[in-house]
């Protein structure tokens, strides 16, 4: 797979992409990552890639024909069909599990950092596929999503995790599906226990307890009654 990020700020990539299971997954050839400056598409001696918005307003935008040059550069070079474009924008759609795994079968994935008051809408009308938010928060840029983004869609691509069973029991969706609770040695720590189905060795009740577990946390991150889904999911499970 290839991603290549555009940035105003190709510095802030270093560290996160020079280490552990990304630096692993670029040096094995599961994964191209380049990160390209968008001032290198300017056309003047000032590397300029702003401007003011039409109509007034504060700060400054990303010009669409920086944009546009970049892009087509990137997309002659990659020579991919299977490609996707994606502006990270505040006002984007929420990025989430199933849209990672729908990524990570892309042979060519290109992320846009928006930076400033924003990107000139005509990117988004014209020369992404999406736009995508990883949250309902302000960031200073883009930056941060992309590298959320590549962390997120690289594990996924076959061979990068060392051991792919890590992956069949994955938080997908927040009712259904959410990481049950892990314990490890020691058993007892502080007076801090680990639950004794755990160490019963009955694999039988310990999967119904994990099925349990991981219902009622996904039901509390959706805020729903704790008490009477603990209830109600108990009973449930013994019917299994």
């Amino acid at each position: 797979m290839k991603i290549d990020i555009l940035t105003l700020f190709p510095e802030m990539f270093s560290g996160p992409f020079a280490g552990s299971m990304l630096k692993r997954a670029q040096d094995e050839g599961l994964v191209e990552i380049n990160i390209h400056n968008l001032r290198d598409w300017s056309a003047d001696k000032h590397k300029t890639v702003d401007d003011k918005p039409f109509g007034g307003g504060p700060g400054m935008i990303i010009r669409v024909d920086i944009v546009d040059r970049a892009l087509a550069e990137i997309k002659r070079k990659a020579k991919s069909e299977k490609r996707k474009i994606i502006l990270l924008s505040a006002k984007g759609k929420k990025y989430n599990q199933q849209k990672a795994q729908e990524f990570s079968k892309l042979k060519h994935l290109i992320l846009i950092a928006g930076h400033y008051e924003g990107v000139d809408e005509r990117v988004s009308e014209n020369l992404v596929d999406e736009e995508i938010s990883i949250g309902n928060y302000v960031l200073t840029g883009g930056e941060l999503p992309a590298m959320v983004i590549v962390d997120s869609v690289v594990r996924l691509i076959p061979n990068v995790l060392g051991n792919p069973q890590s992956l069949d029991q994955e938080s997908f969706s927040p009712v259904t599906n959410t990481e049950y609770p892990q314990y490890t040695r020691p058993e007892n720590y502080k007076g801090w226990k680990v639950p004794e189905i755990l160490l019963s060795g009955n694999h039988k009740e310990i999967e119904k307890w994990k099925r349990e577990q991981s219902f009622i946390i996904g039901k509390e991150e959706l805020g729903f009654s704790i008490p009477k889904i603990r209830e109600s999911v108990t009973k449930v499970i013994k019917n299994f």
